[in-house]
């Protein structure tokens, strides 16, 4: 392909895509499935013109660990850990735990009783669907009440960080679990000491760093150790979480003679930036990992009737469960908040990352595309009929 068709269908796709967040948040679709939808003709345009698009199976991985990377350094550093957020953090604690733990559970008895595959297979095909997505779900709370914003953008982050290390423990267990119980927690003090460590240095780099190039190389430095960590089979997200949470919540942590060292007088302008570059790529590693994951969905796959039977079982008892956890966990009026359960990026990344050993034999390969359409649906439907909130409430 021509460099410059190249550079002018990249800027369209971010561009495009920025279109649809601005449709989005007008008209409360959410421009995944506006992405997913233009992927897929995009594929009919190549095919009809005989135009061929390599690497998409090699890329789709890589930009999905990106993206992750990204995503979870987002709502690190949008996460506030002060007393008056105790109450909030534990409740959406609990909430995460309990619905991670639970959609796994009842998503794997079901495909227990239809597949009849071992069990432990079952499990680690259900934990990728028991995530409810932050990539999707933050961008929706504009329309909802802060209490109830603040209920999904806290609730999203932990159930991303918990079900990624979930997914990480039943690939170690597959042995043993009392072994997999002490690599585990090896690994996540190995991890917990590492991150401790990182966090102290580039909070001086932050500080220290004067060339007007600055957060590209800190963040290069995460994705280094987060790949080092990956191949030695480390919890390595949990670098990146400590890390956004560390850098957002300075005042916990760094004190006294300590803060006169590692940070500076411009510290909040430059945290602020970081925050920015994060969010800006985020967004275009979201844009081209949708795209891409529309352009490869085999249609033949996503019409499969098993496929579409058994996306919408999962979808039922993702909301049914929800609805329990929300019962247990949230105090207040449950709409629309009960809607807000889309799966997304790390539905897919997981999915895609589980060894060909340990998938479920029958397992239909378009399901996970039909669940993430098939939530986002639900979760367009289901906000219809609510009003604006105002930002005051």
């Amino acid at each position: 392909m021509d460099s410059s068709i190249l550079i002018i269908v990249l800027s369209l796709s971010v561009l495009i895509s920025y279109a649809f967040d601005l449709f989005s948040s007008r008209f409360r679709t959410p421009s995944v499935l506006l992405l997913l939808l233009l992927g897929g003709i995009t594929r009919q345009a190549t095919n009809y013109f005989g135009v061929q698009v390599p690497f998409v199976n090699t890329i789709l991985p890589t930009l999905g660990t990106l993206g992750l990377i990204l995503i979870v350094l987002e709502n690190g550093l949008d996460l506030e850990l002060h007393r008056e957020k105790l109450s909030v953090i534990r409740r959406t604690l609990v909430a995460s735990v309990f619905s991670v733990a639970g959609i796994t559970f009842l998503l794997a008895s079901v495909l227990y009783l239809l597949l009849n595959d071992s069990f432990y297979h079952c499990l680690i095909a259900a934990l990728p669907f028991s995530i409810i997505s932050s990539a999707v779900a933050i961008p929706s709370i504009s329309n909802i009440s802060y209490g109830q914003g603040e209920f999904v953008v806290y609730e999203s982050a932990f159930a991303g960080i918990i079900g990624v290390l979930v997914f990480n423990f039943l690939l170690l267990s597959q042995n043993s679990i009392w072994g997999a119980v002490w690599f585990f927690a090896r690994d996540m003090l190995i991890m917990a000491l590492l991150s401790l460590g990182c966090c102290f240095l580039l909070l001086y780099l932050i500080g220290r760093i004067n060339h007007r190039i600055k957060f590209l190389p800190i963040i290069s430095v995460l994705f280094l150790v987060y790949a080092i960590a990956e191949i030695n089979h480390l919890s390595s997200l949990l670098l990146i979480l400590i890390f956004g949470l560390f850098l957002n919540n300075t005042e916990l942590f760094i004190r006294g003679q300590l803060s006169r060292i590692l940070k500076n007088d411009l510290f909040e302008k430059e945290l602020d930036q970081l925050k920015n570059l994060t969010a800006e790529g985020a967004f275009v590693v979201r844009t081209f990992f949708f795209l891409i994951l529309g352009y490869a969905a085999v249609p033949g796959e996503l019409l499969d009737r098993d496929a579409l039977i058994v996306s919408a079982i999962f979808v039922a008892v993702i909301i049914g469960w929800r609805w329990i956890t929300l019962r247990l966990t949230y105090q207040g009026p449950m709409k629309p908040l009960l809607w807000i359960a889309p799966r997304g990026l790390i539905t897919i990344l997981l999915y895609l990352n589980i060894p060909p050993d340990m998938r479920v034999i029958g397992f239909r390969d378009g399901i996970p595309i039909l669940v993430i359409v098939l939530s986002l649906i639900v979760m367009v439907a289901g906000g219809l009929g609510q009003k604006p909130v105002l930002p005051n409430e």
